[in-house]
């Protein structure tokens, strides 16, 4: 009877698990489904042109609501995790900058979230010894990789982050120079000049828009233009951005041309830009090698050799035998 049971058991188990996991699937298609399709929505703002303003603002809400509630909680989860002196704290708050949170929670955020990635690989490497059930060597081992893979895991998304901004500024930096030359020489001032270029490059590099922009604007505030442009370096990590905030000021100082200055630093710029591609270019043949060794010449050895092999085992074996 028991080996019956255990049988049965074995087998409505996957069925089981089949109906549960369909059950959910069908139930977060509905959830989806409910909501209106993107052609109805359009319908519905071009008959009250308010309503996307109004879902705007209680999305705004909700976000800042959700901030808010992180605000709140990440204090006491990143004070285990608070840098103990001020180099390690404004070097926190310069890699923050240089993936664009410049908030002043941005830092207690971060901390707070890589707390609590810390707490959930605790969890899970519980349950991973939990399932061992022994605490051998191999379980110890992946238990603590699980959870140094969740404590440096928000580590490794900013990274990310840095440099995908960055590569961002660098491939908008020419293009955004060319226009503030354009503008000098048309006769506008550099604060004039940066806020064209800021309204000008929203839609195609939105990120150097919203760094001159947010430069432009410590400019009307008052702040004297070469802290705004030491800034601007600073905040951004590009070294192509601090070379040129040097420049505009040494051209600020001694009066020298604003304009021979910038049109200078983006033909350096573009020349730079060309001669990265040109080394992407010369090392494409390098890497080329890897994938044609272990996926393509093997095919074309079969293809080639294949009919040859084939007549020799055919032909010459036999005749070699005697048979």
């Amino acid at each position: 009877m028991f080996l019956l049971s255990e049988v049965s058991f074995e087998r409505v188990l996957p069925f089981a698990l089949f109906g549960g996991v369909a059950a959910v699937v069908w139930l977060v298609l509905e959830a989806v489904s409910r909501g209106k399709s993107r052609a109805t929505e359009r319908l519905d703002e071009l008959k009250d042109p308010m309503a996307r303003r109004r879902k705007e603002t209680n999305t705004l809400k909700k976000q800042d609501a959700m901030s808010k509630v992180l605000q709140k909680a990440t204090p006491a989860l990143a004070r285990p995790l608070t840098p103990k002196n001020e180099f390690e704290a404004n070097k926190l708050r310069a890699k923050l900058a240089n993936a664009g949170f410049r908030t002043e929670g941005a830092s207690g955020i971060y901390l707070g979230l890589k707390f609590a990635c810390l707490i959930a690989g605790l969890f899970i490497a519980s349950g991973n010894m939990i399932g061992f059930g022994e605490f051998s060597q191999k379980s110890i081992l992946i238990s603590v990789g699980i959870i140094g893979v969740m404590f440096y895991f928000p580590s490794l998304l900013l990274t990310l982050a840095v440099r995908s901004r960055q590569q961002n500024i660098f491939l908008g930096l020419p293009d955004a120079l060319d226009l503030l030359v354009v503008c000098v020489e048309a006769g506008l001032g550099l604060d004039q000049a940066m806020r064209k270029v800021a309204e000008e490059m929203k839609k195609t590099y939105r990120v150097i828009a919203d760094e001159f922009a947010l430069a432009n604007l410590q400019l009307q505030m008052g702040r004297s233009r070469s802290e705004v442009l030491h800034e601007l370096g600073t905040r951004t990590g590009v070294d192509d951005v601090r070379s040129l905030s040097a420049i505009l000021i040494q051209a600020d100082k001694f009066g020298s041309s604003i304009a021979q200055a910038l049109r200078v630093q983006s033909d350096s710029m573009r020349t730079r830009r060309r001669q990265l591609a040109e080394e992407k270019a010369a090392k494409t043949a390098v890497k080329l090698i890897f994938p044609l060794v272990i996926f393509i010449f093997p095919g074309i050895f079969v293809v080639l050799v294949g009919p040859a092999a084939i007549t020799m085992v055919r032909e010459m074996f036999p005749a070699m035998t005697g048979g």
